[in-house]
Formats: C-alpha cells, structure tokens, sequence
C-alpha cells in the first residue's frame, strides 16, 4: 500500500496520517518500526516520522522501545462509525439477549465494500468458540451473513466483487477468515445460486463455508424503507448441531428477534454530547510540540470523531460547529475521508462506511481487560519498583488476571489464574465494596472465612467495618492477613458505568516501610495507572461488552 508523498497541502497531511493508521493495523506483526511504516507506505522518513509522533500524542500509537504498537485510543475512529451508523446502540441488547436465549454466539453484520462487516456480537465463550471480533471483515460468499446482504445488488456489484476476487482468490485480504487452499473455478456460480436461494427462503445458512464445523445461519435486518441495511447471524459448531437440524432450533427465536430490531431502529435514538478538542488546543499542542505535531493530522482526526455525536451523518457546516473549526478546514477534511474511502456523500450530507474500522479497531476488538492493563501495570511496576497485579472476582475469591513483577531477593510468587480468597486481600476487600450493598452482604455471609494469619479478619462485623471503610476510601490496604511479611494496596477499575470491574494493587514486604509510608509512596502512581487504564476501558468498550477473559 503506497500513498502519494506531495508537499505539505492542506489535506495531505490526514490522508498520509490514515494510510499511516491503517497500514500499522494490517501489519501481521503487533509491532512495527518506522522504517517499516516507509517501505509498506511509500512515504519519506521525515514524513513517517512527524505522523508517528502526532499518532504517538494522540495516544492512537504506543511507543515500546524504538517499536510501534497499536494503542486503545485508536479504537476512537472505530467508535466513531459504530455510533454514527445508528444501528449498533439499539440492537446490541437484542443481539446479547438473543444470545443469551439460544446459548450460541450471535454477531451483526453490514454490508461493506469488500465483503460483510461485523459491528457487533455476543460471543459464547466455550472451550471450542468463534473467533470472530468486531470489525473483522468476512468474504460475502462465504458468510451466510453476506449472502443474504447480496440479495440487493446490482450487476455492477458483482462485477467489483468478481475483480477482487480475481484479485485475490485465496481471501488472503480477510484476516479473519481461513484463506482457501485453492482457488475455485465456479465460485460465481455457486455465489449466485446461494444468494437465489437465500433471496427465496429470507435466511442463509452458511454449512462449514468458512471453515469445517462452523454452522451459521443469517437473517436480514431492514429499515423501514425495507433496505436490508445488517444481517444477524446465529454461530453454532457442527458438534452441537447439525446443517438440517439447526435452522429447524435457531429460526424461529431468530425471526423474532429481527422483528424486535427492525422495530428498535424505528424508535427515537439521542446522540450523545459532542466533546472533541477544540482549534484552541489543537494550536497549544501544535505550540508545544513544534514541527513534530500535525495540526491539520489532528483535525482531520477531530472531524472524523464529531461522527460519533451524530448518528445519520454530518452536513459541512454541522462537521465544523461539531468539531470547533472552521468550515473550510471541516469541509476539507471531509473530502480526505470520501476519497480514502472511509466516508460517503450525497448532495450535502456525509456519513462514515465502516471501512473506518480497518483504522485499528479490527486489530484492537479482540482486546481483553487483561490486555488492555498490562503495558499500564508494566509502566506502574517500572515507577514504583514494586510487583503489581491486576485481578477480577470469581465467586468469593479473586482470580489474577494479569502481573508485571519485579525481580528481587525476595520475591512474590503468584501466576495468572491464582486465587486467593477475597476477604483476607487488598484487592479482594476493593471488589467487595464495589458490589451492591446487598450482594456483597449475601457474598460474605457465604463465605467461608478461617484465620490465615495471626492478622487476618474472619469476624462478620469486622469485615463489614473493613469494606465499608474501603468504599468511602476508594482504596484497600491489607497487611499480613493473606501471608505473614506480605502487605498488599489495591484500587478499584470502574468501568463506563462506574461499575468496579477489576483491582490494580502493588504488593511488597513488610519490611521495606510502615503502613502509612506505603500508602503515601504508592497510592498516587496507583491511582494514576488506574486512571489511564479506565481511560483505555472506556474507549475499548465504547461499543462492545467488556471482555474479562
């Protein structure tokens, strides 16, 4: 993927900084170096180097050594399109209510140039599960989803998909589906015959098309012009059911769930409150950063946001009073986004495509809290020289989730998927107190609590005081309840809603200071890794289900 490298114009700059965006994102390796952004863009070193050090302040890239990665942030375009396009906050309930009924995975899709989006899921996580994330990109043929958004094209559709799949007649292009061995001579043909098929019954049923054992039956979602505007399709594996079985069980519940989705999109949707940075800020950071910030990058980047607050699209002059800048800058920045493909237009009205999920929410989807947490807990173990660790709640106990620890004489030994009892640890007593008064009641009074140290409390009264203390404090400091010489801090991870969702903490020896010298050295680079990690959190999981996992 090459871009043109012209002179500083107005444009040229966000267009470059996209092909820059995109072309880490579809990289196979997680981590790039700038040498690399040169050769897969076509653009100069110097070039490369002043939109990496934009991406890098907009927290859309993370710099690890001399390497490039992939930052949460960057998800904010994805979010962007998934809430402009209007479908995904009204039928995200329904798709995980549906799921919840048939005990099977059950995505969203839209149509897309290349193929069948997917802006949504709810996936069930067995020991044999689908690997399918939101904003993977899935070949049309081979999708019952795309099949039966096929049903409305024209000839001249086909002719583009026949072109690229002349092009590419492995799908190596469709990372997140298996590529074909071979090439098929008759593929068209089968093509069409499916989406005659599916056209005659209203459902497709994709028999082990993607891969063997994958069973997924689709239905069209229209709008109430009667467009086919997303397809929601049921995932199952050929283990739990067969190709003849599974559209007799799936359905009929599936049928009904459309019908309450087409009537969602019929109903009011408010957008929420604008809030991008403004052309004062923008030129305070250009000041302080000099030649190595972008300015025209970063409001490029603040007009394509300004389509998260406005779900059906954006007018020029509605771009602008969304974004802060002027119209002519708006209106230019546009433009950039309908050549690159990432946006449409009409007359006057400009709406996101969800090509703007290949700007690394594709890559970034399949993130877990875990994930999202460890270069924070890297950072934080790095600041305070302390072990750290990130752990949720699991019945009454806690359960690791993730750790960065320091080497030392003596060390703290624990593994990911180690659980130690929530009662007698700091981050255990944090989740306690982000529960609801009455389930964290009925929690500990369930619990079957014992003295594992001289120190530890197991009386009611006691741990009721302890978690209550907790909740007004906002943190939990724990010292030799769990192991004698073992003192733990911990700080609650909320989550968009406020909800406690997770437990940062530093453990240490007791050795090394007093309680309330602990506190004071580590409580603040606590409270500040947590912070950030909210802040990932709350773009990662914008639009999607928090995954824990």
């Amino acid at each position: 993927m090459t871009v043109r490298d012209a002179g500083e114009d107005t444009a040229g700059p966000f267009e470059r900084g996209l092909a820059v965006l995109r072309a880490v994102a579809a990289d196979p390796e997680p981590r790039l170096r700038r040498v690399d952004l040169t050769k897969s863009t076509g653009l100069a070193r110097s070039t490369v180097d002043r939109i990496t050090a934009t991406w890098l302040h907009l927290g859309f890239l993370r710099a690890e050594g001399q390497d490039l990665v992939l930052a949460p942030r960057a998800m904010e375009l994805g979010n962007a399109y998934l809430a402009s396009c209007g479908l995904v906050e009204p039928l995200q309930p329904l798709v995980t209510r549906l799921a919840d009924e048939l005990d099977e995975s059950v995505s969203l899709a839209v149509p897309d140039a290349d193929g069948a989006r997917l802006v949504a899921q709810s996936a069930r996580r067995r020991a044999l599960y689908l690997a399918f994330h939101v904003g993977g990109l899935l070949p049309d043929d081979r999708s019952a989803a795309g099949v039966v958004l096929a049903a409305a094209w024209t000839e001249d559709r086909y002719t583009a998909w026949r072109d690229r799949r002349t092009a590419d007649p492995l799908d190596a292009g469709f990372p997140a589906v298996p590529a074909l061995d071979t090439a098929a001579t008759d593929r068209e043909a089968r093509f069409r015959a499916r989406v005659t098929t599916a056209a005659a019954r209203g459902w497709a049923l994709d028999d082990q098309w993607v891969e063997p054992g994958l069973l997924a039956l689709a239905v069209p979602v229209r709008d109430a012009d009667g467009r086919a505007v997303a397809a929601v399709s049921v995932l199952s594996h050929a283990g739990r059911h067969t190709a003849a079985s599974f559209p007799d069980t799936v359905l009929p519940r599936l049928r009904e769930a459309v019908r309450d989705m087409e009537a969602a999109l019929r109903g009011p949707h408010a957008a929420a409150e604008a809030s991008v940075p403004t052309a004062d800020e923008l030129r305070s950071t250009k000041d302080e950063l000099g030649m190595e910030f972008l300015e025209t990058l970063a409001r490029g980047v603040a007009v394509l946001k300004a389509f998260r607050f406005a779900p059906g699209g954006l007018t020029i002059s509605a771009a602008a009073a969304a974004s802060g800048l002027p119209r002519a800058t708006a209106r230019r920045a546009l433009l950039v986004l309908r050549e690159a493909g990432y946006a449409a237009s009409d007359d006057r009205l400009f709406t996101l495509r969800p090509a703007v999920l290949d700007l690394g929410y594709s890559r970034l989807s399949s993130l877990t809290l875990a994930d999202i947490a460890q270069p924070h807990l890297a950072d934080l173990a790095a600041a305070v020289g302390e072990s750290v660790s990130m752990a949720v709640l699991d019945g009454d106990r806690v359960r690791y989730v993730a750790r960065v620890a320091t080497t030392r004489i003596t060390r703290i030994d624990i593994a990911i998927g180690t659980r130690f009892p929530a009662y007698a640890t700091a981050m255990g007593r944090v989740l306690l107190a982000g529960l609801p008064a009455g389930r964290r009641a009925a929690l500990l009074d369930a619990t079957e609590r014992r003295p594992l140290t001289g120190h530890t409390l197991v009386a009611t009264a006691d741990l009721v005081a302890a978690v209550d203390e907790v909740e007004r404090a906002g943190w939990a400091l724990v010292d030799q309840e769990l192991q004698d010489g073992l003192r733990s801090l911990a700080v609650g991870v909320r989550d968009r809603s406020g909800a406690v969702v997770a437990a940062v903490n530093t453990a240490l020896h007791v050795g090394r200071d007093e309680p309330a010298e602990t506190v004071a050295r580590l409580l603040p680079a606590l409270r500040e890794a947590v912070g950030r990690i909210e802040a990932d959190l709350a773009v990662a999981f914008d639009q999607a289900q928090l995954v824990v996992q």
